[in-house]
């Protein structure tokens, strides 16, 4: 809401008060002030001109010359390019020496051989934003009525020697969306009255109600509906004090009848529309939801399509207006209207709201109409306007206001006693103090043995409840006048559970590893909801979904950061590594809320290590993001219950995926992307990992137990070994261990060979064992002994034969 100083001072006496420090009282009592803007801030020098003589410059076609009476002795010549100025009109001139907005100054000139002191100006050119300026002066300059006065500050007759407030207002905080509003605001702040205007309008012989009839179909949606009728209205141009105060506010000014609409809508937040009466084409105003598949052309020339959710103003058989939104190009006010049928209603917001959404119409009536607007204020509000065109349409009121009335307001009643204000508060205040505040805000009250009850206003209609009022009273007396007091209790230190510890140590092995944390939706679409995916459920849909990109919840975070991949490579970033800690939802059936789970997922591609210098690139492999994970699993002390297992996974390479097992239980996957997925992507290998997070760091853990660095001497064999090419490292591995007993300390694979020399359907596997004795040194008898029961356990679970 922009908030007009100098406007405010027709309702309240602001004597004593700048802009600023009203900003800051404003702010301080609950509505924050979001700036404050001076209109005419570093502007000096511009006066109203008369344009005495104009002629075409003789050395210029778009250029004219001239002579400008500045209510100085003598008239001055000005050179100006713009098409509409003519002999006989009052311009806005910057002066010599005069400064515009950017700290243009204005000099003396010669311009094509002529002489310009000065320069005529286009309200653009004074500040004024563009989309402001009526369209008659949208190109070019601006003309003053005739009877303006020579000489005189252009900027104060244009309303810039003011300074507009921007308030924050909160949805609750509907009634400050009028100056009026904003003026029981301020009076209540400053402890002063409020001056409102009297509307009283000279009525003609005749009567609305021979003219017009209103009759309410949907009483729920349109309780109150009140139709004026004036005649002989004549359309043009809006007062200049009026059309300035509008674009203060940020309204464009169009011709009086609709400025007035405007006006009033500004000063009272009620909204109203004027229809010509000769254009609505019946005597009949009938309110009612829409039809399905109805149609209605608006103001901005787009026919729309309605459904029986919209609610509709007809003549009693077309629209002529989607009710609070917009009106109808066929009832709209034009050049020659000469009877305005005037509108004021009481709508309610839901279905105000349903047809703004649905047809992307965002206006200032919509926006008063859904936030809730005063029901007291719907007659007074089409007065007020009946009198303003009266005054500046030279109409003719006709005789009181055509109804449908079913509306039934009450002011809302609400009491609370003084202790629980105090006890909230934490204050002393006394009834007469509380009393006072209430008595500021304009509110009844009464007051009885330390209980007070107060009948607020309809215009407050966010005030319903105990803690509404305490509030009001806190806001009033001075949040910055409560008191600092420290709860009173015991409370123990806040810490980290031991899932949170264990995350954040997560986080930071990963990026101490060299991975960077990437953040991604949680709103996927169909292609990529399932992909990846460790436990394969139905995904979660959306109600409403802002796009089909986003509309699934996703099973597997991995895509995600493939995504993030594709991006940055597409941007020359070739070498990547990103992980992200998130949630996947698992669907539990449709009327069920999903399982929400935390995954870890990590994404590689592109170089490992780069040094130049040494002319040395290892790019990312298998075993890069397999020793990530080991050393995670290594911090999280779960290396000994980690098991790789060879897999297929959709979207996955065949022959370089691993599933990740703990304790015999699947948690998550391991390995290249698919050549075709890479491809899709545009990306080279990239290689990635996701798991279950929540199985991890919840997994029982042994008490770290330190051993003694052995004082006796290992001895290590090498064997090599001839099996089907089918068998897995792994299980070789897990027989070797179960096997070599308790003097087995390390087993290692070192050598792979499947060349040309070993027998179809063979392949030799390399591994080196370590055995020690930290009680003693070893003997070969003792290391043979262990060894040939290893040998002789390959041999007979695996039929491994030693390589000769």
């Amino acid at each position: 809401m922009f908030v007009s100083y100098k406007w405010l001072q027709d309702y309240i006496d602001l004597a004593g008060v700048t802009a600023d420090e009203l900003a800051e009282k404003i702010t301080k009592s609950g509505i924050e002030v979001e700036g404050v803007e001076v209109l005419n801030e570093g502007i000096k020098g511009v006066v109203v001109g008369h344009v005495l003589e104009c002629e075409q410059h003789p050395n210029a076609d778009k250029l004219n010359k001239c002579l400008v009476d500045l209510g100085a002795e003598e008239p001055v010549q000005i050179i100006c390019g713009a098409a509409n100025v003519g002999k006989g009109q009052k311009v806005a001139v910057a002066t010599v020496g005069a400064i515009l907005p950017g700290n243009f100054k204005i000099k003396r000139a010669k311009l094509r051989g002529e002489e310009s002191n000065g320069m005529i100006c286009s309200l653009q050119e004074l500040g004024i934003e563009a989309k402001l300026v009526a369209k008659e002066y949208s190109e070019g300059i601006f003309n003053f009525p005739q009877d303006t006065p020579v000489g005189e500050d252009a900027m104060a007759l244009l309303n810039r020697d003011d300074q507009v407030l921007e308030l924050g207002l909160t949805p609750n905080r509907a009634d400050c969306l009028s100056m009026i509003g904003v003026a029981y605001e301020v009076a209540a702040i400053l402890g002063k009255e409020v001056k409102l205007p009297s509307p009283e309008a000279s009525n003609a012989e005749e009567t609305a109600a021979d003219y017009i009839s209103v009759t309410v179909e949907a009483k729920e949606d349109n309780p109150l509906y009140v139709a004026k009728v004036i005649k002989g209205v004549k359309v043009g141009p809006s007062p200049l004090w009026m059309q300035t105060r509008l674009m203060s506010a940020g309204i464009r000014p169009h011709n009086n009848v609709v400025d007035i609409t405007n006006y009033v809508l500004l000063e009272y937040g009620q909204p109203l529309h004027a229809f010509d009466y000769d254009r609505f084409g019946s005597k009949e105003i009938l309110v009612r939801r829409a039809t399905e598949g109805e149609m209605i052309e608006t103001l901005d020339d787009v026919k729309r399509e309605l459904t029986s959710n919209h609610l509709v103003v007809t003549n009693g058989q077309e629209p002529v207006a989607l009710a609070g939104v917009m009106g109808g190009a066929n009832s709209e006010v034009q050049s020659d209207t000469t009877t305005v049928l005037l509108e004021s209603a009481y709508f309610a917001g839901v279905s105000i709201r349903k047809a703004s959404k649905d047809h992307g119409l965002r206006s200032e009536a919509s926006a008063r109409f859904e936030k809730g607007v005063d029901p007291n204020r719907v007659r007074i509000a089409a007065e007020r306007a009946a009198e303003l065109l009266e005054k500046y349409a030279d109409g003719n009121v006709l005789v009181g206001s055509v109804e449908a009335d079913t509306l039934a307001v009450e002011p809302a009643i609400v009491s609370i006693s003084l202790n629980k204000i105090n006890r909230v508060l934490g204050t002393e205040l006394s009834e007469e103090q509380v009393k006072e505040i209430f008595e500021r805000l304009q509110f009844e009250v009464l007051v009885d043995n330390g209980q007070i009850t107060v009948t607020v206003p309809t215009r407050r209609g966010d005030i319903t409840i105990e803690e509404d009022l305490i509030e009001e009273v806190a806001r009033l007396f001075g949040y910055d006048n409560l008191l600092k007091t420290l709860p009173v209790g015991s409370s123990t230190p806040g810490h980290l559970t031991p899932y949170q510890q264990k995350r954040r140590l997560v986080r930071q092995y990963l990026e101490g590893a060299g991975l960077y944390q990437a953040i991604t939706y949680s709103l996927t679409n169909v292609e990529k909801a399932t992909q990846f995916a460790l436990d394969q459920r139905e995904p979660v849909r959306l109600a409403m979904p802002m796009s089909e990109d986003r509309s699934l919840l996703r099973l597997s975070i991995a895509p995600q950061l493939l995504e993030v991949l594709k991006y940055n490579v597409a941007r020359q970033m070739d070498h990547l590594s990103v992980y992200e800690i998130g949630s996947v939802f698992l669907s539990n059936g449709s009327d069920v809320l999903p399982e929400e789970r935390e995954h870890l997922a990590a994404a590689i591609t592109g170089l490992w290590q780069l040094h130049p210098w040494q002319g040395e690139k290892k790019p990312v492999d298998f075993f890069v993001l397999k020793g990530i994970l080991e050393g995670l699993f290594a911090k999280l002390g779960l290396e000994k219950d980690v098991q790789y297992r060879q897999a297929k996974v959709d979207g996955m390479h065949p022959g370089r995926t691993a599933e990740v097992h703990l304790n015999g239980e699947k948690i998550g996957i391991i390995g290249q992307v698919h050549p075709s997925v890479q491809k899709d992507l545009d990306l080279k290998e990239t290689y990635m990992f996701e798991l279950s997070l929540k199985a991890i760091l919840e997994a029982a853990v042994e008490p770290l137990q330190y051993q003694a660095i052995p004082r006796y001497p290992s001895i290590t064999r090498d064997i090599a070994l001839v099996v089907d090419q089918e068998k897995v490292a792994g299980d070789l591995q897990t027989i070797i261990v179960e096997a070599g007993g308790t003097l087995l300390k390390e087993v290692l694979v070192f050598d792979l060979y499947e060349g040309e020399r070993m027998e179809a359907g063979k392949k030799s596997i390399a591994f080196s064992l370590k055995y020690f004795d930290p009680e003693k040194t070893l003997t070969d008898e003792d290391v043979t002994k262990a060894h040939e029961k290893v040998l002789t356990a390959l041999e007979e679970i695996a039929g491994a034969v030693l390589r000769g």
